[in-house]
């Protein structure tokens, strides 16, 4: 399969970045809730060595930096038809703005969802890249992160979006 990674040091902390074969299938603090086991992430490489992790190790500076607002990366996200679905809204959520799980919910057609949607949201394998950080709860506030609501609260100030001022620490 090809499955190597590498570790970007960020602003942020370091940050795993996997790929397998021609596409980005993961992005991972080392304190990330639900983060694989390491033996699942392949060789460690250096960025430079692999032209799709340096690439992606370059955009994710750039966005950390606030010099980029959008990836360009194949990716590959392994999931069931549900999380797929909740991943592609949260994909679509525009840079700078926010949305909530119930929101989500409504447009996968039913708002009694929105507790699965959370769910979804917390095994999105691709954060910062699928831009879980936009899901806010259901009056704007922070709520659930994988990487932790600090790091949840500076993507989103990083790209000035609207949060309540309910801060959770």
């Amino acid at each position: 399969m090809n499955t190597r990674h590498t570790v970007v040091d960020t602003s942020l902390g370091p940050i795993t970045v996997v790929a397998t074969r021609e596409a980005i299938t993961g992005l991972y603090f080392r304190s990330h809730v639900r983060r694989p086991a390491q033996d699942t992430f392949g060789p460690e490489v250096l960025a430079p060595t692999d032209a799709l992790l340096n690439r992606a190790a370059e955009q994710l500076t750039a966005y950390l930096a606030g010099d980029r607002a959008e990836f360009d990366l194949p990716l590959s996200l392994e999931g069931d038809t549900f999380q797929r679905a909740v991943w592609d809204c949260v994909a679509s959520i525009p840079h700078g703005e926010t949305t909530t799980y119930g929101r989500i919910a409504e447009q996968l057609g039913d708002r009694s969802l929105a507790y699965r949607v959370g769910q979804a949201v917390g095994a999105n394998p691709l954060c910062i890249i699928v831009p879980c950080h936009r899901v806010v709860g259901a009056k704007g506030a922070l709520t659930g992160y994988a990487g932790g609501l600090r790091r949840k609260q500076t993507l989103l100030e990083l790209e000035s979006a609207e949060v309540s001022a309910a801060r959770l620490f």
